[in-house]
């Protein structure tokens, strides 16, 4: 294939090799997403940060921070998410326009500069265009990586390879509490070092990923979207094997590809992000449908708790009676807890499906978020220090690990996975980038109301989380199609239904699968796309009559029926 690169690892390696090998620089895009949230939580208590530097605070009798300037403090975080908002509309426009790895190369040497801006600021207002830069950078890997591993995974394991890369984003937080940890011991914790050299040094995996992104293999998806067919075909070929057993699958699944992103353009005339958010034009894509839906998972997923959790953690154990040295090594200790669990999503998300997942962690986190705040409230009405303050304390410390264990294990990956799931090839990466707008926007403002939430109404604020969680089960039950083993073609028949409900999308993709069978070769593989004659793969031409509307199927059939008919009265 000369139109790739030499150098391109697609030549090297194939199936699970390639797959692995993509997965592990996803992985390390996601791990500096991880690492990026995870830092804020301990620079923000080192006492050089909030007193010397950013001035907003000064530490009380016992060393812990004491915030004289929550909106500061939650202005400084929440103005990364901001920037993650504007660069995941930049992210998705350019990802569609110029391709997946491009654009993961812009993200990483954007955030590159925002980093360097964090690590050398002197004041507050130099920290919040730095944030805002860097959140730049995230929002672009963001909009576009998701995209990127699903569109290259096969459906069958692509649940579980997304799990994975989440499970380094987890990793990204471990090492970034462990590493201000051990920092916090250095000049006694009073130098800026506790606190630049963790922000100095997300660098190290950025430079890393912008050097070696060019030697990946462009999605094959987004390479037959813009015409490049031979070089889609033979990466495609790459990924899925082209002997044995599987002679015929990459076949098929280029062929689906073919299909739909001929569909996709004869259904929709109107791709801006206006018209993707507002309906208009999409026609029976519903692709108003599937911003909607996607934004709202996201915004969900910070209210359910784990943005405070994540970056507040100290202040969190704080509020649970643990005195100030323990906090910190706590904290990490969560981390480790957390990142650990991420390893039964990788087991159980091509099992039990996507909403599954969602259900069962909803109900675990609603119930540990409320014991947590009873715990803490219940702690803090016997005298500090008591046997019955500390046993109450340490339940509250075990609801926290137990809600952050099954957020790993459930409700970390699939508001990530589904939106890269569920949107037509057209529009995929500007799709995926609106799921990250409604990460920036859950993120930011609940990241601005958590320091202002947790000194007005102190431990009440879990019940908030609480509350939020038991809403996600009939929202998720109601509004949300499974999108697990099913292919990214086979979607646009999953949403084609005019109904808002779950269970008339279930419905009309049922008639549509049947109606369109050329859609789904990938995923019926037991329907032979090989010639009977010469057993080599059948290329097909683009399918006949395709289309996602039930009537204008059945009225076509009809019509056929009766052409038919006149056609054996005149025989």
């Amino acid at each position: 294939m000369d139109l790739i690169s030499k150098h391109n690892v697609v030549h090297k390696l194939e199936k699970r090799s390639l797959l692995i090998a993509i997965n592990c620089i996803a992985g390390l895009s996601i791990f500096f997403f991880g690492y990026d949230q995870g830092m804020m939580g301990g620079v923000n208590g080192a006492k050089n940060y909030y007193q010397d530097t950013m001035k907003f605070g000064h530490p009380g009798e016992d060393g812990s921070p004491v915030i004289d300037d929550e909106l500061l403090q939650g202005g400084i975080v929440s103005i990364y998410y901001v920037g993650t908002l504007v660069g995941c509309l930049v992210g998705g426009w350019f990802g569609d326009k110029y391709g997946r790895i491009k654009t993961i190369a812009l993200g990483a040497a954007w955030a590159v500069i925002g980093a360097s801006l964090q690590t050398s600021a002197m004041n507050h207002t130099w920290m919040i265009f730095a944030r805002l830069i860097n959140g730049w950078g995230t929002g672009i890997l963001n909009a576009i990586v998701p995209v990127w591993a699903t569109e290259t995974a096969e459906h069958k394991s692509r649940g579980k390879f997304v799990a994975i890369e989440f499970t380094l984003n987890i990793f990204g937080v471990v090492v970034a509490y462990w590493l201000e940890y051990a920092c916090s011991f250095y000049t006694k914790g009073n130098g800026s070092f506790i606190w630049r050299f963790p922000i100095a040094f997300q660098i190290l995996p950025l430079l890393f990923l912008l050097a070696i992104v060019w030697y990946f293999p462009e999605s094959p998806r987004w390479l037959v979207k813009v015409g490049r067919e031979e070089e889609g075909r033979y990466i495609l070929g790459r990924l899925r094997g082209e002997t044995g057993e599987d002679i015929g699958k990459a076949e098929a699944e280029f062929q689906d590809i073919r299909n739909i992103a001929e569909l996709e353009r004869k259904t929709a005339s109107r791709t801006s992000y206006w018209s993707m958010f507002t309906g208009r034009g999409s026609g029976k894509l519903h692709t108003g449908r599937r911003v909607q839906l996607v934004i709202w998972l996201q915004i969900m997923q910070e209210w359910i708790g784990i943005a405070g959790v994540t970056i507040y953690a100290p202040t969190i154990f704080r509020t649970a009676g643990i005195g100030e040295t323990d906090v910190q090594w706590i904290s990490g200790l969560n981390t480790i807890t957390y990142m650990l669990s991420t390893l039964i999503c990788v087991f159980t998300l091509d099992r039990i499906g996507r909403r599954w997942t969602l259900y069962w962690g909803s109900a675990m986190q609603g119930i540990s978020m409320a014991l947590a705040g009873g715990l803490t409230t219940l702690g803090q009405s016997h005298p500090a220090g008591s046997p019955a303050a500390r046993a109450y304390s340490s339940g509250a410390v075990a609801m926290i690990f137990l809600f952050t264990a099954t957020f790993g294990a459930t409700w970390l990956t699939v508001p990530w996975l589904y939106p890269a799931e569920i949107f037509p090839l057209e529009v995929r990466a500007k799709g995926n980038a609106w799921g990250v707008v409604g990460w920036s926007v859950g993120n930011g403002w609940l990241t601005l109301l958590c320091p202002v939430m947790f000194k007005a109404i102190k431990e009440n604020t879990y019940y908030v989380f609480a509350a939020a969680n038991v809403i996600t089960i009939p929202m998720v039950w109601a509004l949300y199609p499974e999108s697990n083993q099913r292919t990214l073609e086979e979607m646009n028949l999953v949403f084609a239904a005019d109904s808002i409900w779950n269970w008339e999308a279930e419905r009309n993709f049922k008639i549509l699968k049947e109606q369109n069978p050329e859609l789904v070769q990938a995923a019926q593989r037991g329907h032979s796309v090989l010639d009977p004659e010469t057993g080599l793969p059948v290329r097909h031409s683009t399918a006949r009559n395709m289309s996602l509307d039930i009537n204008a199927m059945q009225s076509r059939h009809e019509d056929d029926i009766i052409e038919e008919k006149a056609a054996f009265k005149h025989g």
